[in-house]
């Protein structure tokens, strides 16, 4: 794989370039720090992000198991297969109403409370490496864009230490970055739920609680990266108004900074949509961020 070869020459590449000499020149390796949003930027969030059809079919598993459960979302939107009602949860969460996200969001600490992290992540793994997209015809581990991976690699040839910082769920995530994206998994900053520890023969299990620890999106991405790194990035990537904190918090007086946004344009290759980063859109145009247009500026998306 060359260094960016899946971008076209035009303004978004030379950002790129222009952006990693400079730091090259100028930023010592200890404070080149990146951080990528994952669904919609580093791999595909339509129709419905890939954790979401992990968490959906277990919803749908518990629900079968208990009729109860098939009256009362969002365990009757995932028996019912009910798409309108699960997009609706991301896009009037980036509207400002989190109702529905509340309520989903506790069918999916319910869904695994009790369950340790070990099983957990056994079974995100077995997931990703079997399911299917819906409507591409690909692997979900086949769904990474790659020029974003060309990207991550670029970077860390120039010295970088790259992070992802995600809505989606840490533990979801972590099995396959580092074999998708070259990122491992103690670099992976997302979504978790509480966990607790008990003592027992077996060194101890660590399980998910049916309490959320914090949803990492928004103003939350910021505070943990510091939380992580202790530092503020140079390079912020995202594709959505909950990724408008985390790439303001890229600025520098001091150093060359660079904030990327994912432009879903190319219904053709991959999906178009702009739903969820209208704030995100109209701050790159105010502000002077370089937007990646998928149609335009990648040569090959998958």
């Amino acid at each position: 794989m060359s260094a960016l070869g899946s971008w076209s020459d035009g303004p978004a590449r030379k950002a790129i370039v222009d952006f990693v000499a400079q730091t090259c020149a100028g930023v010592p390796v200890a404070e080149r720090v990146a951080v990528f949003d994952n669904d919609g930027t580093l791999w595909c969030e339509q129709p419905l992000p890939i954790q979401a059809d992990f968490i959906l079919r277990r919803l749908a598993e518990m629900a079968a198991a208990d009729p109860e459960l098939r009256d009362r979302h969002p365990w009757k939107a995932a028996h019912e297969q009910d798409v309108a009602w699960l997009s609706a949860v991301m896009t009037e969460h980036y509207a400002g109403d989190d109702t529905k996200v509340k309520v989903l969001l506790g069918g999916i600490l319910a869904a695994y409370a009790g369950m340790s992290v070990e099983e957990f992540e056994e079974r995100s793994d077995a997931f990703l490496r079997t399911a299917q997209h819906p409507t591409l015809g690909r692997a979900y581990l086949e769904c990474a864009y790659r020029p974003m991976v060309e990207l991550l690699a670029y970077l860390e040839a120039n010295g970088f230490t790259n992070y992802i910082v995600s809505g989606g769920g840490r533990d979801f995530m972590r099995p396959v970055t580092d074999e998708l994206y070259g990122v491992p998994r103690e670099r992976v900053i997302g979504s978790t739920a509480a966990l607790t520890y008990t003592n027992d023969d077996r060194g101890g299990t660590i399980t998910h609680t049916p309490r959320p620890e914090y949803l990492d999106d928004g103003p939350e991405k910021p505070t943990r990266i510091w939380s992580r790194t202790g530092r503020r990035p140079l390079l912020a990537a995202g594709n959505t108004n909950g990724d408008v904190p985390m790439l303001d918090f890229a600025r520098h007086a001091d150093k060359p900074f660079l904030r990327l946004l994912v432009l879903h344009d190319d219904a053709e290759r991959e999906f178009a949509y702009t739903t969820g980063a209208e704030q995100a859109l109209e701050r790159a145009a105010s502000e002077g961020w370089t937007v990646v247009s998928v149609k335009d500026d990648w040569t090959t998306v998958f």
